[in-house]
């Protein structure tokens, strides 16, 4: 224990300068170094990239990749830096524990270690939620903390929890080094919005890992596929949803609406598969292999077809962590979809707006098994689209009055007589141009796209096809990126 303590505070220490530096630095407006910023292009990636390039030795690498992944934690936050180190120490503890015990005791000290991790969550995440809630309903007057949100808390919380859970079962083998579990879960390219990754996906790459040039530069392509899905796709549509929001529905009328709710449906999807492709990229860069985090959901033709494809980590770990234990499909079922997804909902955010949506998802979810079990399947993407968008004005709205009035304006209800704005006002040709683009992509058109390029042209002519392409639309991604146009993560803030 005492070289663990060396350990923390060896990691520690150069954070007493950086805390110095991040007060510079939120000056200049780069309080959160996000992988669309210039500053994490230019500065932090290459420099990462080359010396672990150079590097090459994984017990160098790893070390290395440690102290930048702390560093991009504190970057916003250096305030924050013990909490991370509180939970990596809380789960390499605990995951020893449990390794040495058996029996009673060994349950015992799994369902410490999930309170803990849970009540660390708690604070940060739900505490002022709790106090408002309990407020409102007893009439009382207990007063907030001034608590500000760790970047990626549920993120790094969770992965830490699976690595305890999956020693305790037996599927992974207690890591002793204490570095090594630091590492998987501050990992900087899926730290602070994903994927939720398993120790048991990546324990063998952090000993033995491979950075080729091959594996760099597939990883790169990856990276600014979602780069430009984030800069180009998801930023555009986000300054369409949120002008129209802003707007409130008293200058709306039906088609501004219904534009407002598919910009948004749009942004959440491009935001986050996004940063899911970045993360991936970087991570295959670095010589690991993430698992995929999405898989085209706006294809689903129903909404369990759709929480298949949508956010895979997590409806995975929730199945694994969660679903089976309570008893999956085989004692209490609707029981345990509920659960599942009222969490699903909590889990995105301390609001009731959040746990409505997932309520509202589980509904879906219950009638369809119902139906299910009666041998009827609903199949067809008209409904699962506009129920997937009629749940993302849930998402959206800050509490369940906005969302039911912007929802009664789509339908007709309660719009303006003389609403301020046209829809023109909203929508040009470059925003109608991406959502030609988007629409491409979620149909799978650049995919047959490029097998006929294939077929007619052959591979050589597509790979330079393709270089070109992604040089192209790193340039524009850069541009929009530095003209300084709206550039926020959506799921950061969880």
């Amino acid at each position: 224990m005492i070289w663990i303590a060396k350990c923390n505070h060896a990691i520690i220490m150069p954070f007493r300068f950086i805390g110095l530096y991040s007060d510079f630095l939120i000056l200049w407006g780069l309080r959160v170094m996000v992988f669309s910023s210039a500053t994490f292009l230019f500065l932090f990636l290459p420099i990462v990239l080359i010396v672990s390039f150079i590097l090459r030795e994984n017990k160098y690498t790893n070390i290395w990749l440690l102290f930048v992944s702390l560093i991009f934690f504190g970057w916003s936050q250096p305030q924050y830096i013990w909490i991370i180190l509180v939970s990596i120490l809380l789960n390499y503890s605990f995951a020893l524990f449990i390794d040495k015990s058996s029996g009673n005791f060994k349950r015992a000290l799994l369902a410490l270690s999930v309170c803990s991790n849970l009540g660390l969550l708690f604070y940060f995440k739900y505490f002022n939620f709790a106090v408002d809630s309990i407020n409102s309903l007893l009439r009382t007057s207990f007063s907030w903390k001034e608590i500000i949100l760790p970047i990626g808390i549920s993120f790094f919380t969770f992965q830490g929890m699976s690595y305890v859970i999956d020693v305790f079962r037996g599927q992974v083998s207690v890591q002793k080094n204490p570095l090594k579990v630091a590492l998987y879960i501050v990992l900087f390219p899926q730290l602070i919005a994903g994927p939720i990754v398993r120790y048991k996906d990546i324990e063998r790459e952090i000993d033995t890992r491979v950075i080729s040039t091959d594996e760099v530069y597939s990883g790169l392509i990856r990276f600014t596929i979602g780069l430009g899905k984030k800069a180009i796709l998801a930023n555009t549509f986000a300054e369409v949803a949120d002008n129209i929001w802003k707007a409130g529905v008293e200058n709306n009328t039906v088609i501004i609406a219904w534009v407002g709710s598919i910009a948004y449906s749009l942004q959440i999807f491009y935001d986050f598969s996004g940063y899911s492709d970045m993360a991936i990229g970087i991570g295959r860069a670095l010589g690991f292999h993430f698992l995929e985090n999405f898989d085209r959901p706006y294809i689903s033709k129903n909404i369990t077809e759709f929480w298949r494809r949508w956010h895979i980590s997590l409806s995975s770990w929730f199945r694994d962590y969660v679903y089976i234990p309570l008893g999956g499909n085989k004692k209490h079922l609707y029981r345990n979809l509920l659960i599942v997804f009222l969490l699903t909902g909590m889990w995105h955010g301390a609001s009731w707006h959040f746990f409505f949506w997932g309520a509202y998802n589980a509904l879906f979810i219950l009638i369809e098994r119902y139906l299910k079990g009666k041998n009827i399947t609903i199949s067809s993407h008209i409904y699962a689209l506009l129920a997937v968008n009629a749940g993302w004005v849930l998402f959206r709205a800050d509490n369940m009055t906005a969302a039911l009035q912007y929802l009664g304006t789509m339908v007709g209800i309660g719009t303006a007589s003389q609403p301020g704005f046209t829809v023109g006002w909203y929508v040009n040709r470059w925003v109608i141009t991406l959502f030609i683009v988007a629409v491409m992509d979620i149909l799978g058109l650049f995919g047959k796209l490029r097998t006929f390029i294939m077929a007619r042209a052959g591979s050589g002519i597509y790979s330079a096809l393709k270089t070109i392409m992604v040089f192209a639309l790193l340039l524009l991604s850069v541009m929009r990126i530095m003209s300084g146009t709206y550039n926020p993560f959506i799921y950061f803030q969880f």
